[in-house]
C-alpha cells in the first residue's frame, strides 16, 4: 500500500491553529500509539529543515541526551 503521509499531514493540517498542532503531537506522544509516529516524523522533518546549524545542534543534544536517560 502507498501512502503519501507527507501530503496527508500537510493536507490535515493546513487549517489548523497553533493549537490544534500543539494538541495533536500531544495526544499522540501520550497515547504512545505507533501508528502516529509516521505523521511526527514529518512534523520533525520540516522542523530539521527549516532549523539553522545551531538549533540542529541543540536537536541533537536533546535527542542524545533525552536517549541517554532513558537507558
Amino acid at each position: 500500500m502507498n501512502i503519501e503521509i507527507r501530503n496527508h499531514i500537510f493536507n490535515n493540517f493546513k487549517d489548523a491553529s497553533k493549537n490544534d498542532i500543539k494538541n495533536s503531537i500531544n495526544d499522540s506522544i501520550k497515547d504512545g500509539d505507533e501508528i502516529t509516529l509516521p505523521g511526527l516524523g514529518v512534523f520533525f522533518e520540516l522542523i530539521w529543515t527549516n532549523s539553522t546549524e545551531k538549533e540542529k545542534d541543540k536537536i541533537i543534544n536533546t535527542i542524545d541526551t533525552s536517549i541517554k536517560k532513558e537507558l
